[in-house]
Order: C-alpha cells, then structure tokens, then sequence
C-alpha cells in the first residue's frame, strides 16, 4: 500500500517560506540563518534559545562584580588611546560614582559623534570591578536614557555564528513567530487538560518570550508540548510505515523438519530467550506478510544462530536466503559459522565477498541464480548488479545502522516480498527503542547462553600503564591474546589516530613484533589483513582506534585494555568487554582513567563492575549522562529531533506511539476532524512515512 505524505495545508505557507522572506535576512546573512536552523521560516521558529541574561538596574555604588546590570549616566569623558593597542574609554557619571566604558580593536571617534560630553545614556553589560573601579567592556546597550524602557530585563539568547549575534537572530525568531498561525488542535483535549500543557502557538510564544530559566527547560509545559508534538509526528510516520510494510504480502515460510535436525544437531540448547526470538521470527515468516523484524542482543547472545535456524526453514520450503555483514572479517566469521551446521542437512551455503574474482566468482554467482547454492553470506558484494538469486525470500542485515537505506533495499530487490530481519549488538535502552525502530517489530534475546567466562572488570589510572604491560607480557608468553583500544573521536582524529600508532610502537618495543595496529584510515585489505593475523593468533596484542574495527570473535583474547576509558559510553565500554570471555581462559578488562575519576565516572564504573547486561547498561547510561548522544545513536540511525530531547522527554515515546497507534486505528485514512488536524501536525514537522529515515527495510 503506498502511503502518500499528506499536503501541505495554505496555513503552513508562510512557515515554508524560504529564510531569505524574513526582513534583514539578504545574500549574507541567509547561508548563516540556514548554518545554524535552516531553510525555511520554520526552522528559525523551530529553534529555542539556549539561556537566559538577566539584567538588574542598579546605580554605581552598588554594581556586583560579574553581573549583567544596566546604569543611568552622565558621559563625563572619552579617554582615547594613548598608544597602539590600547582601547578606547568613556568615563559616566551617576550621582554615586563613576562607570567606566571599554572598546577593544578600532572603537574611536565615531563613539565621540554618537555619545558626546554631557549627554544621559542607558547602558548595560557585564560589570568588572578592578578595586575602585567600575568598568563594563563593550556595553550590550548603549541607548538615549529616555529609551531605557528598550533594555530588556530578560533576554533569551539564542545560537550565534560569526557574523551573526544572538539578538540578530532573536529578531528572525520573533518574526517566525509573528507567521505562526493558530492551528486547529491535534492534540487529545483530555489528555492536554491533565498534563497542565498549553495550546501549540502559546508554546511557541513562551519557548520564545521566556520569564525565567524554568521556561528554558526541557520540562516547562510548554517544551513539553511541543516535544509531544514532534515525537507524535514522527511515532504516526513510523506507524504508517509500519501498516505499509505490513500489507506486502510476503512468501508463506512454515517451519519444517529440516531446521529441527539443524537444531537438534546444535552442540548446545537454546536458552530460553533464543526460543522466544525464534517463535517470533517464525509466526512473521508464518503470515503471509513482509516480515520487517529487528534481533536485537549483546555481542555473543546467539543471534547469528536464530538467524541460521530461520534461513533453515526458508531453505526446508523451498526458497533462499543471505546474510549480509558490514565487514569482510564478520562476513567470514559467520561464514564459518553457519555453514558446518546447514552444510551438514545437505544444504550448499557461499561466502561472496569483494576479493572473489574470475572464475571462482562466476561459480558462485551461477549457484545462486540456478538455486543450488540456499544461502549466501556476504559483504557489500551481494547487492551488486551481476548478483541474482533463483527465489530469494530472506534477508539477514547484520549491524544494520552500518549499511544505507538503498543498501539494504538493493539486496532486498533481488526477490518478491523479501522478508527483513536485522540484527544489532548495540543495546538500545527501552525507553529509547520506539524512536530508533519504531516501523520494526523488536525482539530481544537479552539471556546469555551457558558457559560464557565472566570478564573481571576494573579501572586503574594512567600512571599504571608500565605494571599493566609486565602482566601483558606474562600473559601472552602463556599463549593469550589482548585488545589495547585507544578512542577515536572527530575534533581530535589525527592527535588520536598519533597516539594510537605511539601506543603500539611503545608496545613493540616493550612486547616485541607481535603488535598489531588497525586504525580506520588504512586499506580495507591491509585492516583485513591485521585481522586476520589476529583471529590466527600471529598477532598477541591488537591496538584498535575504533569500537568497529573489534566486530569479530577471537576466542583466545582474553584481555582488553581501554585507554581513556572516559571518552566512550558505557554502552560502547560493555560492547568492547564482550570481545574478551568467549573462550576457555579468565578473561579482565581493564579500564585506563586520567586521575582522579569524577563522581559519575565512579558510578559508571561501578554499573560495569556490577552488571554485563547491556540493555541494563544502557538504561543506566542513559540516566547518568542525561541529555545529548550519550549511546552514540545517531549512527544508529537516531532520529534529529528538533524540540524534543529523547533523553528528557523519554516518558513522552511511549505516550506518543500509543497515541500515534490510537489515531490510526480509528482513522487510518486521517479524514476526521481530528486526522485533518494530524494532517497539518505531520506537514508542519514534515516526518513522511515514505522518507528514508530510520527505514530499516
């Protein structure tokens, strides 16, 4: 079913006016408007200012050192430099004493044409008081003291870029605001009544003409509304999406004899919550629709196996299946995986990466378009035009944030109705996990299988790195194997990218050749390549940059040690950890801090210490780092909410897809009263169910 974005209504025009109608907005002022919110008229309405200056009246006698205060004076001199370098002074008067006023860089007469000897000005800016003396540096306000009433006591202050002052852009804003028509309500009445929330233009009015810094928060009621409004924007988008996919018929894939001997064959029992991941999977594959399902689980909790057991069924009814990873190693990894167990029921599974060349790939790609080959694990090599398959009916997208939206569809094209299931290790907290994968049916194996050594976790300061290194070393002369991670983050990417290559040539030195390095500026074949030799055991100790570099299983590596293990999240902490404890050895995990470790960062460690679930994890990540990216989930396909924050506001998700679910249900075509009001919700915050955000498959 095609579901078309709704039109835009004539009460929104003027929002979607470009920025260059808003008065003063010319040739060069405009690229800055549109830097810091956007094109359009709305996106200047859409963006709230940061904080608050408050200014108090008060007289010179009784100015405070670094507040913001505005004086009456007198201008009783201009003081111009005596030499190069020096600023220029204008010295007021006030009954009580004197205020000194300060200009930097070029400031000169002009001020003396402006403001001259004797005449009474309004002035207002931050007070430095040096002994005696009063002095405010560049006055914010400098103003005919009739005009006074023009200093505002409040002032909110909004982003700024050179060229471009907050209270320019102030200005923008309240003429966004004056475009801003009264809408008809989309909200429910009842449920607005008893959360205390105003009407959407009163919201904007206040998130605009704020009376203090509680109107600033993120749970004023008016931030509150507005937020609900986004996020009940983007839920009805992603629940049409959803009853989209939904009514694509998909091929009917019963469960059979073939994956229950696949299954009996495991040297091993599901746990419980494989049991109930693979029930799900198997009743969507049942259905006779699109199945688009997300496996969610902690690095080792068995999704590959699910997966294995689900193309197992495919296969047993006749149709194909393919895996794709992001990576050559993982798509190896699960190669080696999955073919022994569906190999030994008689079924014929290919690797496809970019190194197969020539005749081998010719024999390849043959075995899937004749059908001989049931399924095929690979990269990015899959999607490719030469690939074709006889009846591809499953698709499995391993860390499915890593791949494009057209990435996905692509391998998805090369069947009829190909059922979607993708799979991620990075925990999403609850909370959190309607917005990221709200078109997606979720299942979560959140049980560890048996036998998994426990990793023994905690921190020590820098200074300790030599005594960490003498353990290193005795452990691989035994025969282990280490991580050393150093973080990589943008602003400083080549200082890092420098540490983490000093880092391993100091361990060269003190650990001898068997030092491996992968960073995510070398050739993918010389990164494939150390690897390699690691997964091989010719490289003791891999110093990494990046959490993605480390998506692969070494059973041997027993050791990981986090340089600056204050710069990830927990999330991504515990993801590193999960590397190590996959064999037989006792596994540590050390965490490297720059001493002394703060309040929050002892909590942290504390959770890594108590806990090695990760959903768990999360949720407490979540709360101690507050608002921001604290998971790192724009990467994982994390919606750029404007006015809702995800983390301050995640009571509202579940309220909003709840609602978005309601709406659709009673209305699925939006003709009520209230659907043409949600029709004008969804065209203002313009969240098409079409669009390819968050789209998953």
């Amino acid at each position: 079913m095609a579901i078309l974005p709704p039109m835009r209504p004539e009460s929104l025009f003027p929002l979607f006016a470009d920025i260059s109608t808003l008065k003063g907005v010319g040739p060069r002022v405009a690229p800055l408007v549109e830097k810091l919110a956007g094109p359009i008229v709305r996106d200047v309405l859409f963006t709230p200012p940061q904080s608050l200056i408050r200014r108090t009246a008060t007289t010179a006698a009784l100015a405070q050192d670094g507040q913001v205060q505005t004086f009456v004076v007198t201008i009783d001199a201009h003081l111009p430099p005596q030499r190069s370098g020096q600023p220029w002074r204008i010295r007021g008067w006030d009954e009580t004493g004197f205020v000194t006023l300060v200009w930097f860089k070029g400031h000169g007469p002009h001020l003396e044409r402006q403001h001259p000897v004797g005449t009474r000005r309004a002035v207002s800016g931050k007070v430095e008081r040096f002994g005696s003396e009063i002095q405010v540096a560049h006055p914010d306000y400098m103003l005919e003291a009739e005009r006074i009433d023009e200093i505002p006591p409040i002032e909110p202050v909004y982003p700024a870029t050179a060229g471009l002052p907050s209270r320019t852009f102030r200005k923008f804003a309240l003429e966004a605001l004056s475009r801003a028509q009264d809408l008809p309500e989309w909200q429910d009445s009842a449920w607005m009544a008893r959360e205390g929330l105003p009407p959407w233009r009163e919201a904007f009015e206040r998130l605009h003409g704020p009376e203090g810094e509680i109107d600033l928060s993120p749970m004023s009621a008016a931030r509150r509304r507005l937020a609900y409004d986004e996020l009940l924007a983007h839920q009805l988008a992603l629940a049409q999406r959803k009853a989209g996919k939904r009514a694509q018929p998909g091929p009917r894939i019963a469960s059979g004899p073939l994956a229950e001997a696949a299954e009996k064959a495991l040297p091993f029992r599901l746990t419980g919550a494989q049991v109930r991941a693979l029930s799900e999977v198997r009743g969507d594959l049942a259905r006779g629709e699109r199945m688009s399902r997300l496996l969610q689980g902690d690095v080792g909790s068995g999704k590959t196996v699910v997966a294995m057991l689900a193309m197992a069924d495919a296969a047993g009814a006749g149709f194909q299946s393919a895996l794709m990873a992001p990576t050559e190693i993982l798509a190896r990894q699960h190669y080696e995986t999955l073919a022994p167990p569906l190999e030994a029921q008689g079924l014929a599974v290919v690797l496809l990466t970019g190194r197969d060349k020539g005749a081998a790939r010719a024999a390849k790609l043959q075995k899937l378009a004749d059908g001989s080959a049931a399924v095929a694990v690979g990269t990015h090599a899959l999607f490719q035009d030469d690939v074709a398959f006889q009846n591809l009916a499953l698709t499995i997208i391993d860390e499915q944030h890593r791949f494009g939206v057209n990435e996905r569809r692509r391998l998805q094209e090369k069947g009829e109705g190909v059922h979607l299931l993708a799979m991620s290790a990075t925990p999403i907290p609850r909370t959190l996990e309607l917005t990221v994968f709200g078109d997606l049916d979720v299942s979560r194996i959140d049980e560890k299988p048996p036998g998994r050594t426990p990793v023994a976790t905690r921190a020590a300061p820098t200074p300790r790195v030599p005594e960490i290194v003498d353990r290193l070393r005795a452990a691989i002369e035994g025969g282990a194997q280490a991580f050393w991670i150093c973080p990589l983050v943008s602003e400083s990417e080549k200082v890092d990218l420098r540490a983490a290559e000093d880092r391993a040539a100091d361990l060269r030195k003190m650990l001898g050749p068997r030092v491996g390095l992968v960073h995510g500026q070398m050739p993918a074949a010389e990164k494939d390549a150390v690897m390699q030799a690691f997964v091989d055991g010719e490289v003791g100790v891999l110093v990494a940059t990046t959490v993605v570099e480390v998506g692969v299983n070494v059973p041997n590596a027993s050791i990981m040690v986090i340089e600056h293990a204050d710069r990830f999240g927990l999330a991504q902490l515990h993801q590193l950890r999960g590397r190590v404890g996959r064999g037989m050895r006792e596994s540590s995990c050390v965490l490297l801090y720059d001493p002394p470790l703060s309040e929050v960062a002892q909590q942290r460690l504390d959770i890594l210490r108590r806990s090695d679930d990760g959903f768990e994890i999360a949720e407490k990540d979540l709360e101690l780092r507050g608002g921001g990216d604290p998971l790192g989930l724009k990467q994982s396909g994390f919606p750029a909410y404007r006015l809702a924050d995800p983390v301050a506001h995640r009571d509202l998700i579940a309220v909003a897809a709840d609602d978005a679910r309601l709406i659709l249900a009673r209305d699925p075509a939006l003709t009520s009263p209230r659907g043409e009001a949600v029709r004008t919700l969804q065209a203002l915050f313009d969240w098409k169910p079409a669009s390819g955000l968050n789209d998953a498959g």
